[in-house]
């Protein structure tokens, strides 16, 4: 396998050494340092060095294919969602039917009318009872606010994912790729001492311009508007460790603790900087000019911009907000902890996240996935609703009902609100159905509305339920 190939089974590692972006399986933000005899999965990316792999599972016996069973046996444990039109028509036909009879039987037995003037009654009855802002009341609504979502980047497939939106009462995120960018990139150029930030990132940029990992690609991408970088000679790639060259005459070393170790380089005093950095979840590389610990530069996987005003949002509407993610819990709690969210868990498998979600569910909560990965799609189909990140893999766009176009979290909010608003419109719709009904059928069962007039007020409910769905169309999906 070559760099930047796709994995294609399990396996083995029996020969070389290289990083795996395994994020779309496990969640890991960070590639994976892989050697002989670690063990690959399926689908993960190959970053850095070449490698012979032995393949061990294959099918259905594979990760991959594990996942996707998963994703199948939740979505054929969901029971269907009851419709709130389709609980209001099983009373609300029987009851006219039943008035319309009782009418025309009235009026030709106790009334002592004819026939015709009864049945006159029953029909008009039946006009003014027609159901049909009833039958527009939810498909109304859920049209324009559908139509709504899609003008806006929000994908919403189907009106019983907006009834489902409409219930929900606690989200849970997905970190790599949902709360986070997903790649990693520089947050700390800290000092010790010899060079100014730029320089030092500069010579750690010059030994680093010839790294294929995907940490020495971040630090390059850092450097890019630092002006000339000089050049680097005698560049090596140490696998697991780090890079050495020699930059303006100078011995230039970027790598972790292990690095150095393996040189016998005094690294004490970085080490406080280190273990602050390491405990905030980042990725700590240490730069050294001629054997002295010059600096310390930390790579990260980082928030998205709009990701903290999603979470504060969806806190003020009342909803409980939960991150599960297959990162170590130190980056985790990090990443919690600047976007506020109390509860985190940790290192889960794609089967454990949603076992996690199946006992939120037991313990009565109405439960929103977001994610993007293929190890979020288990957890997501054992949701009630899940919400896919536009730019995510093909299998969770497939498991959610609600899929973000714009990859924008502030979405999942909109969705949200959306629904809301569009529930709001059905029960206005029901509501005028049934005062219509309340107001008007005992007109016409005691003979005072003839058909030609219960037809055009029948017609008026229609349009007035129509013109209220419509003003979804003026909905504000998120602040401008």
């Amino acid at each position: 396998m070559r760099p930047g190939e796709k994995i294609p089974a399990d396996g083995t590692v029996v020969d070389g050494h290289t990083s795996v972006d395994e994020k779309m399986i496990t969640g890991e933000s960070m590639p994976v340092e892989k050697g002989k005899g670690d063990v690959v999965i399926g689908s993960t990316i190959n970053k850095a060095g070449a490698v012979t792999i032995r393949a061990t599972k294959v099918g259905a016996d594979a990760a991959l294919a594990q996942i996707v069973r998963l994703v199948e046996e939740a979505q054929a444990a969901q029971a269907p969602i009851e419709r709130l039109a389709d609980r209001v028509s099983s009373y609300f036909v029987p009851a006219v039917v039943s008035v319309a009879i009782f009418s025309l039987l009235a009026w030709t037995t106790i009334g002592g009318k004819p026939f015709l003037y009864g049945f006159t009654a029953l029909i008009a009855v039946l006009i003014i009872a027609c159901p049909c802002a009833l039958g527009l009341a939810t498909p109304a609504a859920i049209v324009v606010g559908t139509g709504k979502g899609a003008e806006n980047g929000v994908l919403i497939k189907g009106g019983e994912n907006l009834e489902r939106a409409y219930k929900i009462t606690c989200v849970v995120f997905d970190k790599t790729g949902t709360l986070t960018k997903g790649e990693p990139s520089v947050t700390d150029v800290v000092t010790l001492g010899k060079f100014s930030e730029d320089e030092l990132l500069r010579l750690a940029v010059a030994a680093e311009k010839g790294s294929e990992h995907p940490v020495g690609e971040a630090i390059v991408e850092k450097g890019e508007n630092l002006g000339a970088i000089p050049d680097a000679i005698d560049f090596e790639a140490i696998a697991g460790m780090g890079v050495k060259a020699v930059v303006g005459g100078k011995q230039v070393l970027v790598g972790n603790r292990k690095l150095f170790a393996t040189r016998g380089i005094d690294i004490s005093k970085a080490e406080p900087v280190l273990a602050k950095l390491e405990k905030e979840g980042k990725t700590a590389m240490i730069v050294a000019a001629d054997k002295d610990p010059s600096g310390v530069i930390a790579v990260a996987d980082t928030i998205k911009p709009e990701a903290k005003e999603a979470v504060e949002e969806l806190k003020k509407m009342g909803l409980e907000v939960i991150m599960l993610t297959g990162d170590n819990e130190a980056t985790a709690k990090a990443i919690a902890s600047q976007l506020g969210i109390e509860e985190v868990k940790a290192q889960v498998l794609p089967g454990q996240k949603a076992e996690v979600v199946k006992a939120l569910r037991e313990q009565g909560e109405i439960v929103a996935m977001v994610g993007d990965g293929i190890n979020d799609a288990p957890a997501m189909a054992e949701a009630n609703l899940g919400i896919a990140i536009g730019s995510g893999t093909d299998v969770a766009i497939e498991t959610a009902g609600i899929v973000l176009i714009k990859n924008d979290l502030r979405d999942a909010v909109a969705s949200i609100k959306l629904s809301r608003a569009t529930m709001r419109k059905i029960k206005q719709n029901l509501f005028w159905a049934f005062a219509y009904n309340v107001i008007l059928v005992p007109v016409a069962a005691w003979g005072l509305l003839n058909p030609i007039l219960a037809g055009v007020a029948m017609a008026l409910s229609s349009v007035t339920v129509v013109t209220n769905s419509l003003t979804l169309k003026r909905f504000k999906l998120k602040k401008q």
